[in-house]
């Protein structure tokens, strides 16, 4: 039997408790999975346009991973999956790169800077209208194609994976933690 861990890195304003990490976490716990929430503090206010305050938050979000992992033994797990949301994208592929070890990904809502970092197995949810990535001008698609990831694109999903349609945001979440779903089991 193999021993499993799934670590959330959680976004600034899209904590565990909102949908797509509430239910990615459950999928993991019934898949066997131990689990590890990083639960960030501190960050900047209005962020979105202000490099800065970005850089920032992702500076912070890092620091807090690296505080909250370092006794973690990686090397104890056969399987490692590591569930990002936004920001959590990019502060996840780059401690896993730190790592060397074999990481799987579940990136909701990634940033362009998630993808300066090797990816491997892994399975990527964007929103084509989502004002982190430039909306239609976003390059998540793109980049996607270019690391041979599978990408789901939502079509207009904001940066929650929203559209202002509560049936159809059902709907699509539904079909998101399905593929979620077979991405954790495989």
């Amino acid at each position: 039997m193999s021993v499993k861990l799934a670590v959330f890195f959680p976004g600034i304003g899209y904590t565990v408790d909102k949908p797509l990490l509430y239910y990615s976490r459950k999928l993991a716990a019934s898949a066997g999975y131990e689990i590890r929430i990083l639960p960030y503090t501190g960050f900047p206010e209005k962020i979105l346009g202000d490099k800065d305050k970005m850089q920032e938050s992702y500076r912070i979000a890092l620091r807090q991973s690296r505080e909250m992992l370092r006794d973690v033994d990686f090397n104890a797990y056969d399987d490692i999956l590591f569930v990002g949301k936004s920001i959590g994208t990019a502060v996840a592929t780059e401690y896993a790169a730190q790592l060397q070890k074999q990481i799987r990904f579940v990136l909701y809502t990634p940033l362009e800077e998630t993808f300066l970092f090797p990816i491997g197995d892994a399975i990527v949810f964007t929103g084509f209208d989502d004002p982190w990535v430039g909306k239609e001008n976003s390059r998540i698609e793109a980049l996607c194609i270019e690391n041979h990831i599978p990408c789901t694109l939502i079509p207009s999903g904001n940066h929650s994976l929203e559209t202002g349609d509560v049936q159809m945001d059902l709907a699509n979440l539904q079909m998101i933690m399905k593929r979620t779903e077979e991405f954790v089991r495989m």
